[in-house]
């Protein structure tokens, strides 16, 4: 009789840990991107983030940042969208397509627009323009 109870909890061990480590895969293979807008901005933009119509909204100030997760096994019709825009009129949009298991930084010069000489050409190349929307890399 006294053999079940450490099998028992050698198994309620077990399914402990494995619910763990589902958490931590999950936490640690989502993509993640971060837009960064910059310390030396005249203004502040609003933004909205739209993953698969997941939608969150919010002012950002200088220096600061946006993060949204995208979906770990994203399907065909997966999309992620930012769109941010000032009071004063400037509204721009990016369709991005995340990377598994990693975080996308986008740069935001001081007028907006995305910084060129700060965000990596591998993170340009997954950002396409939005349909019907200004270009968000040129003036």
């Amino acid at each position: 009789m006294h053999a079940k109870k450490p099998e028992i909890r050698y198994i309620l061990w077990i399914v402990i840990l494995l619910i763990i480590l589902s958490a931590i895969f999950w936490y640690t293979a989502s993509p993640v991107v971060v837009v960064n807008f910059s310390a030396n901005s005249k203004e502040e933009f609003r933004y909205i983030w739209n993953t698969q119509h997941r939608i969150y909204k919010g002012d950002i100030k200088h220096g600061g940042s946006a993060i949204e997760f995208g979906y770990i096994f994203p399907d065909k019709d997966f999309f992620m969208m930012f769109d941010w825009w000032t009071d004063k009129g400037f509204q721009r949009c990016i369709d991005i397509t995340p990377k598994w298991a990693s975080t996308i930084d986008i740069y935001l010069d001081i007028t907006g627009r995305i910084d060129m000489s700060r965000t990596p050409p591998d993170t340009i190349a997954r950002l396409k323009q939005c349909k019907g929307q200004p270009d968000p890399f040129r003036p």
